[in-house]
């Protein structure tokens, strides 16, 4: 939109640069004038990695890194869109990088971004708990806050913060030669390497943000060698999952005393969502027991303390993307009342 300002994070190398090269390509194709301002690298450097993915010339380059010059250079071009690459490396009134430096430069480039009717994407390094770094200001000032993150081999971007749309839309995306590739199914992509017929592996549905999506997850038991077994739980909230265990050994007499348990999400996503409750008790069950779960079976529902499953949200889109990933047989709130019904009918 004309005048909205745009933040985007994520670590480095996960291709952000790549990413805004591939949009700012798109909208100079639709006859708008482009500046991409390069902070940290030199405009040969822009150009190499544009001829790379494929991007055709006419990206005008600005090169460039005190405030002053950069709002001097944008006043005489007049773009319709501008890219700051990135807003930790523009000077204002500190050094760059500073607290001071990007707020300053983030107020000063959104006032003018907005008095001129251009959209504005500022790139943004994250620190290590994930968020961009600087003053919260930066968050407040732009319309949108996106993050490019890394998921095995695949890159999600999801919005944390949107003020044309809905917030928790994401987009998956795959690094090629040419850039960054859409990813139309990414149910199948995570489904790809899914192992058949061995025990331990189960799918959830999952909300991915505001996107349905079908993940595996898989769970391993194994005698423990010490007094206070393990649990481990990567991709998913481990306190759920501690409850799971819990209702499993409560509720179903499964006997986890001794055993080591890990539970995993399958591609690297990280997933809090109480809909993939009962995947992780099918998978836990199926490797306790050692008996594979149905290859046409997906679920989705939370697990309650008492062992009953409970509704979740967008019930209806996750058993149409599993329909879509090719499954037939579900495990839902409705058509099962316990997780004690549910491993009997998904396990073989």
């Amino acid at each position: 939109m004309p005048g909205a300002t745009l933040l985007i994070g994520g670590e480095p190398g996960v291709g952000k640069s790549t990413l805004l090269l591939q949009v700012a390509d798109q909208v100079r194709r639709a006859g708008k004038q482009v500046v991409y301002v390069a902070g940290e690298e030199s405009p040969q450097q822009v150009k190499l990695r544009a001829e790379r993915i494929g991007v055709d010339g006419g990206l005008k380059i600005m090169r460039d890194t005190n405030l002053e010059a950069v709002l001097s250079g944008l006043e005489s071009l007049n773009p319709e869109f501008v890219i700051v690459d990135s807003i930790q490396t523009i000077e204002s009134e500190g050094v760059p990088g500073s607290l001071v430096a990007v707020r300053n430069a983030t107020q000063a480039l959104v006032r003018w971004a907005k008095g001129n009717d251009t959209t504005l994407v500022l790139v943004g390094h994250v620190t290590k708990e994930g968020t961009v770094a600087g003053p919260k200001v930066i968050e407040h000032v732009v319309d949108a806050t996106l993050y490019l993150e890394t998921a095995g081999i695949y890159r999600v971007l999801r919005s944390a913060k949107n003020r044309f749309g809905a917030v928790g839309e994401v987009g998956v995306f795959k690094m090629g030669q040419g850039g960054l590739l859409d990813v139309e199914n990414p149910s199948e992509a995570f489904l790809a390497e899914r192992p058949l017929g061995v025990s331990g592996s189960a799918v959830g549905l999952a909300l991915y943000g505001e996107r349905a999506i079908a993940l595996e997850v898989q769970a391993l038991a194994a005698r423990s060698h010490y007094a206070a077994p393990k649990r481990v739980a990567q991709g998913l909230d481990a306190r759920r999952v501690d409850v799971v265990l819990a209702v499993l050994e409560r509720r179903l007499g499964l006997e986890l005393g001794k055993l080591d348990v890990y539970v995993n999400l399958a591609g690297g996503l990280r997933v809090a969502d109480p809909g993939l409750d009962l995947a992780v008790a099918i998978a836990v069950y199926s490797a306790v027991m050692g008996r594979p779960v149905r290859s046409d079976t997906a679920a989705v529902g939370e697990v309650g303390l008492a062992g009953e499953v409970r509704s979740v949200n967008l019930l209806e889109a996750r058993v149409r993307e599993g329909r879509r990933a090719g499954f037939e047989n579900f495990m839902q709130p409705g058509n099962i009342r316990s997780v004690e019904d549910a491993v009997k009918e998904a396990i073989l």
